[in-house]
């Protein structure tokens, strides 16, 4: 059977999570650089971001380093920001990626779908085999979800 032109699930990641944080707290950590700063990137990583215009159009450039040293520049364009609701970027230096967040408040609690869409089969391969991307997006998530619970009153 012939594969489906839209069907794009053979070069995508997606993740979706559940925070004990309310939107309006989750939104802040992802769309303000001294928060984000503290949380994004794989275990081991420390980021540095030098700009970060959260609308459409806005740059956000980063340098990821690497616990063995290694620096890992980033630049993306924000397409499209809704106000608690999505963040879509492309991440428009190499590899090319278009990624989209969205967020669902659930009373107290944020459901967070995390989705990453390569360009081709072969790139989305090669970004997983080298640079362990689908790990590293757990590594992200669990991070992003321990750096909310410093704001999260324990009861």
């Amino acid at each position: 059977m012939a594969k489906d032109h839209l069907d794009t699930s053979d070069r995508e990641l997606r993740i979706s999570r559940l925070f004990n944080a309310p939107i309006e707290l989750v939104w802040e950590v992802w769309t303000d650089p001294n928060h984000l700063k503290n949380w994004w990137g794989p275990n081991g990583f420390t980021t540095d971001i030098s700009q970060m215009d959260v609308h459409p159009g806005g740059q956000w450039s980063q340098v990821m380093h690497g616990p063995d040293g290694t620096d890992y520049p980033n630049e993306s364009i924000f397409k499209e920001v809704i106000r608690h609701k999505k963040i879509v970027y492309k991440h428009v230096s190499s590899p090319s990626f278009l990624t989209t967040v969205e967020f669902e408040s659930q009373g107290k609690k944020t459901l967070m779908h995390w989705h990453m869409l390569f360009e081709s089969r072969e790139q989305f391969i090669e970004v997983v085999k080298k640079y362990g991307a689908d790990e590293g997006l757990k590594q992200n998530i669990e991070k992003l979800a321990q750096y909310l619970t410093k704001f999260v009153a324990k009861k």
